[in-house]
């Protein structure tokens, strides 16, 4: 799950304006940008290691998946050379504005192939997509746009896996179906950490810059915030809670911001599922609230040389 990212179908009446957030939006980009400086400035003063691992892991520790989904941030990390990842779900998200009622079902999906031991390519959309309204007999389907993207992994402290830095990007070209296709080429791109403060405990801070279209064809550039707090109470038992910003969530509007919280487990060292819950706490097109399932698999599919 990722920052704000479905093109909301709503009535002009569901855009109520409203005025929290932007100074709390504000000071969680000013802290955040101390962190990745801070770090980074400290990184410079160690000796670079030859050969530094993207995925560095603890003596004894198992290679254990590690997925984007669930949660709004994402991770640091890429996946290897040579291995392809599949993370997919299901996702239903309702709106409600006075009698008007709005049921949304999509398939998120991310494809992530390991072309490096620092790079990485995405395939990544909400795929099929269906809208119902309970003020019409009209049932919307169709696919949404797919985004062609990257993750670069930058930095890994000493340690084990005590602090991440990489940079993810994406590009939604005008392609999908004729009710959910855009007018512009939009994306994104966001600078990602992972940062393991406590034994347990992990922060995953998100900040980056969108542009998009708004459901009246309209472009913006749009100021981007998550963070999630993971639990790890073993390396395969991870709750979570996170909150995503997106300032503004329309051209002209105020900014929409949604909290979550859920659970993954990793069944398998190659195999995760998930599940989470959520709700919009400001703004006018977020859902209100939302539900997610989900299901990762990876798979070494060739053997790079040393």
């Amino acid at each position: 799950m990722h920052i704000l990212k479905i093109r909301y179908i709503l009535s002009p009446k569901m855009r109520r304006t409203s005025k929290l957030l932007p100074s709390l939006t504000a000071l969680l980009l000013t802290l955040t940008s101390a962190l990745f400086v801070s770090v980074s400035a400290s990184a410079q003063s160690h000796k670079p290691q030859q050969k530094q691992s993207t995925q560095p892991q603890c003596a004894g520790e198992l290679d254990l998946i590690n997925a984007d989904r669930p949660g709004i941030a994402d991770g640091s990390n890429v996946i290897g050379a040579g291995t392809f990842q599949v993370e997919s779900g299901i996702q239903q998200e309702f709106r409600r504005s006075g009698l008007s009622r709005e049921h949304t079902f999509f398939v998120p999906t991310l494809l992530r192939f390991g072309v490096y031991n620092r790079w990485e390519g995405h395939l990544e959309g909400n795929t099929f997509t269906q809208v119902k309204t309970s003020d019409s007999t009209t049932v919307t389907s169709g696919f949404a746009p797919v985004s062609l993207g990257f993750k670069y992994h930058i930095y890994n402290s000493k340690g084990c896996h005590q602090f991440s830095l990489g940079t993810i990007g994406r590009v939604f070209p005008t392609w999908g179906s004729k009710e959910f296709r855009a007018q512009h080429t939009t994306g994104d791109i966001r600078l990602a950490a992972d940062w393991d403060f406590a034994p347990k405990l992990s922060l995953n801070p998100n900040i980056g810059v969108g542009w998009y279209e708004d459901d009246q064809g309209q472009p913006f550039t749009a100021g981007l915030f998550a963070m999630t707090l993971n639990y790890l109470p073993t390396k395969r038992f991870n709750p979570f809670v996170d909150v995503g910003v997106q300032f503004p969530e329309v051209k002209h509007g105020p900014a929409g911001a949604i909290l979550d919280s859920g659970v993954a487990l990793i069944i398998r060292q190659n195999l995760q599922l998930d599940a989470s819950i959520g709700t919009r706490v400001h703004g006018n097109t977020g859902p209100h609230p939302f539900l997610a399932f989900g299901i990762s698999w990876r798979a070494r599919v060739a053997h790079p040389g040393k």
